[in-house]
């Protein structure tokens, strides 16, 4: 089979049934497709993958739903078991560190900056504003600036005053440096509490959670996707949002997406015949764009990376993003969509298929417009490849391998990031006060001691031995010295007995209390 090609479908024109793919450098033109939910779009992405991984290529893919991911596994051949990093941010034992801030080249900071600005506004929309989104572009271009920074310190520099000082010393852009000591250190005690009490309290309610902080709280991340990029890696994303929440999963995809934008951009130092393709399969991909991704989709085939976008209809996607789509990709798929989509799309598909043909559609059959040689064809009906069985699964060594090779155990990576935050201060060393000791005799052995108060005959004297020990009393002795309070409380010696009998194993300690 040609390894250029990655197979998907078979045309079934006039009943007559031909397998097809598409080649390596037209897929760098990226593959876009839409339909309904349980149409075979994943299906789709995922025998294409399959392929990929068969083949030796590098690949990512980005699954919100996780049972895809998962399945994946199973197909990967025993020579490739350590090529595969399995990202799980369920598995919360031994979490993966990702700082999408640790070592950004300063020509992209900005970009950095902007995709976070990108996610958030995505996320937070009810409580966006430009003067929130202001601070924070400010806060993470200066962390940006600061080596080990996480996003974890957004809400510290934003609440503790000290570390922020401290933080300014090392920023040397001149636009963040004034906004921090000329302009945000100006503002009332009112208004800063305004201004920054959204920002803490979104940023906070994803530290909060172990899931995300043990994750991106890590000042050292232990995968490289630029390393991912060029040494042809499988990097497989199980972002179930069933398990760690839709908040959770939309923030890591468009943190993922955002860093391997930047992976790619920084192959700019490779010739370009030298960089190795790299195809990033996302589904659902709406949850995890935002307006960059318009940028991804003009410049990313030069760098060689090539991306296949699934979802189900078109107002998900933003207007900037909708128009870069079906700007730039060269091959598109569509399934069955609903009425207000297929009046889009029969622009694209007319005069060979009408709105009415794009709703009706079977399962598993599509309607395709294939980039052949760098020219798209006329429309064409097909049906997608029937799914792939696995031979022989290496799920359980593949999850077991990436597990110790890229995780951290959970409780190391807790106490780092205290640290980080200030929620815990470095342990000092306590001196204890020396005091005087004075020397005296054990009233029971008679051993020589040494205690801290001077000795008398009133207190008694015990060394640590007989200080566990029941100490006996002189019956006769406390009968004899006992003097009652009032006439009738008078007890004799067998009285006496009975009570002491009721102690501990019949003897006294020092500090029982007897009552009679």
């Amino acid at each position: 089979m040609n390894k250029d090609i990655i197979f998907f479908g078979e045309t079934n024109f006039r009943g007559e049934r031909k397998k097809f793919g598409i080649k390596l450098d037209d897929r760098r033109r990226h593959i876009y497709i839409i339909g309904k939910t349980g149409m075979g779009k994943t299906e789709l992405l995922k025998n294409m993958a399959i392929q990929d991984i068969k083949n030796g290529n590098g690949l990512g893919f980005i699954d919100p739903h996780g049972e895809a991911s998962e399945e994946l596994l199973k197909f990967v051949p025993e020579e490739r078991i350590e090529d595969v990093i399995y990202f799980n941010p369920s598995d919360i034992e031994k979490p993966i560190a990702f700082n999408i801030m640790e070592e950004v080249d300063p020509d992209y900071r900005h970009l950095i900056a902007g995709g976070l600005m990108g996610v958030f506004k995505k996320i937070w929309p009810d409580v966006w504003s430009s003067r929130m989104e202001y601070i924070l572009n400010n806060a993470v271009l200066a962390l940006l600036e600061i080596k080990g920074s996480t996003l974890l310190g957004i809400n510290r520099l934003l609440s503790d005053a000290e570390w922020r000082k401290e933080v300014l010393e090392d920023v040397h852009d001149p636009v963040v440096k004034a906004f921090w000591t000329k302009e945000f250190s100006r503002y009332s005690q009112r208004y800063e509490t305004e201004a920054t009490a959204a920002i803490q309290n979104k940023i906070g309610q994803f530290i909060s959670s172990p899931l995300i902080r043990n994750i991106v709280g890590q000042k050292k991340s232990t995968i490289d996707i630029r390393s991912i990029m060029d040494n042809k890696k499988i990097l497989i994303v199980n972002l179930s949002k069933g398990r760690i929440g839709e908040d959770s999963s939309r923030l890591l995809g468009a943190l993922l997406v955002t860093k391997l934008q930047l992976a790619a951009m920084s192959r700019v130092d490779i010739p370009e015949s030298e960089r190795n393709d790299f195809a990033l399969y996302i589904d659902e991909f709406q949850n995890f764009s935002t307006d960059s991704f318009a940028s991804i989709l003009s410049e990313a085939r030069k760098y060689r990376l090539s991306l296949i976008l699934a979802h189900q209809y078109i107002g998900q996607m933003e207007d900037k993003v909708r128009e870069a789509v079906f700007g730039n990709v060269g091959t598109m798929i569509v399934f069955r969509v609903g009425a207000e989509d297929g009046e889009f799309l029969e622009k694209e598909f007319s005069p060979e298929f009408y709105s009415t043909d794009l709703v009706n559609l079977s399962k598993q059959n599509i309607y395709v417009k294939l980039m052949i040689d760098g020219l798209t064809s006329r429309p064409f009906s097909a049906e997608t490849l029937p799914p792939a069985i696995p031979d022989n699964g290496y799920k359980d060594e593949i999850i077991e391998f990436s597990r110790n090779k890229y995780g951290k155990d959970r409780e190391i990576i807790e106490k780092e990031i205290s640290k980080y935050t200030g929620v815990v201060e470095e342990k000092k060393e306590v001196k204890k006060e020396i005091k005087n000791l004075f020397d005296a005799e054990c009233q029971m052995c008679g051993k020589k001691i040494k205690v801290p108060f001077e000795p008398d005959d009133k207190r008694p004297v015990y060394c640590k031995t007989c200080l566990g020990k029941p100490k006996e009393i002189n019956l006769e002795k406390v009968a004899k010295d006992f003097v009652p309070q009032k006439k009738e409380n008078k007890i004799d010696l067998e009285g006496l007995r009975e009570i002491i009998k009721e102690t501990k194993q019949g003897k006294i300690n020092p500090g029982d209390k007897i009552e009679f």
